[in-house]
């Protein structure tokens, strides 16, 4: 169950990437118009609706390599995580969450060779990658952190019952010997 964000964020990625060049441009425009009507209500910059429209037009480029550095980063959490709680960290921890990550980025763009207007470039998957590495990195320092901070008393609780154990066993092979 631990792996079920994972499978989700793959699938959000797939479906994506199974639009059309006209669906995803569109698509990133009108998530260009609504952050950018977020920003101007927020930021209270007089912009106009017609000013709006314009900026989206021209943050398009931006708008769709943020979109792919967002997802694979948090493709990168969702993998990285339960490997992380499950034991598996350091560099074993890069190298399997990121190779898993990076190698689903090559077939996404692979994927998207069959998709109208859409087609794979080596620029996606280097903008992925710093996405999966960054999520990978950000994982590690959470995990540690939560381990030297939160879940520290359970550690600290569990090597003292350890202890205990290994000292009846010395006992016990004592007694036998």
């Amino acid at each position: 169950m631990s792996f079920v964000p994972a499978i989700i964020m793959m699938c959000l990625i797939f479906m994506f990437s199974e639009q059309d060049g006209y669906e995803s441009s569109r698509l990133s425009y009108e998530v260009g118009v609504k952050v950018l009507t977020v920003a101007n209500d927020t930021l209270d910059k007089g912009w106009t609706v017609e000013h709006i429209h314009q900026l989206s037009e021209d943050l398009q480029f931006y708008i769709r390599k943020t979109a792919h550095f967002t997802e694979y980063f948090l493709l990168a959490v969702s993998v990285a995580f339960p490997l992380y709680v499950y034991g598996v960290r350091g560099l074993w921890l890069v190298f399997c969450a990121g190779s898993f990550c990076i190698a689903f980025a090559c077939l996404d763009e692979y994927h998207q060779t069959f998709v109208g207007g859409r087609s794979p470039q080596k620029k996606d998957v280097f903008i992925d990658s710093c996405g999966v590495m960054l999520g990978v990195i950000v994982t590690r320092i959470v995990g540690w952190t939560g381990r030297m901070t939160i879940f520290k008393p359970l550690s600290n609780h569990r090597e003292k019952a350890g202890e205990k154990g290994r000292k009846k066993n010395v006992k016990g092979i004592s007694c036998r010997g």
